[in-house]
């Protein structure tokens, strides 16, 4: 992300507001004139390291909060996918922490073999019927309903006969390699 300068004065200003402090108040912290920080905050005059790190230490923010540039695109415009019958659809970005996918389970008369592996993961039935064998145990969840299960039991997830399903998962990094893109 590119550095910005033209924002740093209304950051500046909300976080001074935020903090319900005045101009005088945040000046006489920071060790600089009420006129100085005035015209900082209205961009008369032009942000320097000697001005902004009293600031930045006052306010304890971090100068990145004050000069970073317009934020990347938050769209997640990553590729749907097929894989083993299933359609995966990404729904956040390829490097955030936890992974979250809206997945349609063709409907299946057989639930697949368990997988095991470490995590914990959580879905959301969005339509259709999802058959959840947990630990030699069958679970039917429908639409509307939610599950979460720790990942180190056995487990399989697939839709039931009676049609397709739909749901949202979220998954640790080992949940995501093992149910999105196979063992």
């Amino acid at each position: 992300m590119a550095m910005d300068l033209s924002r740093v004065g209304a950051r500046l200003r909300a976080a001074r507001q935020q903090r319900g402090w005045t101009l005088a108040d945040l000046a006489s912290k920071a060790g600089m004139s009420t006129s100085t920080l005035s015209r900082l905050e209205s961009g008369r005059r032009q942000a320097s390291l000697e001005l902004l790190l009293p600031l930045v230490s006052v306010l304890d923010l971090r100068l990145d909060d004050l000069v970073r540039g317009e934020p990347a695109d938050p769209r997640v415009r990553r590729a749907t996918e097929r894989r083993h019958g299933r359609v995966v659809a990404p729904l956040t970005l390829e490097h955030s922490p936890v992974q979250t996918y809206k997945i349609r389970f063709p409907a299946s008369r057989a639930a697949p073999s368990p997988k095991v592996h470490e995590g914990v993961e959580w879905f959301y039935v969005l339509s259709g019927t999802i058959r959840l064998v947990l630990d030699g145990r069958e679970h039917l969840i429908g639409a509307g309903e939610a599950a979460e299960f720790d990942t180190r039991l056995p487990h399989s997830i697939s839709a039931s006969s009676d049609g397709p399903a739909e749901v949202v998962s979220i998954f640790s990094a080992s949940g995501e390699r093992i149910h999105v893109h196979g063992a």
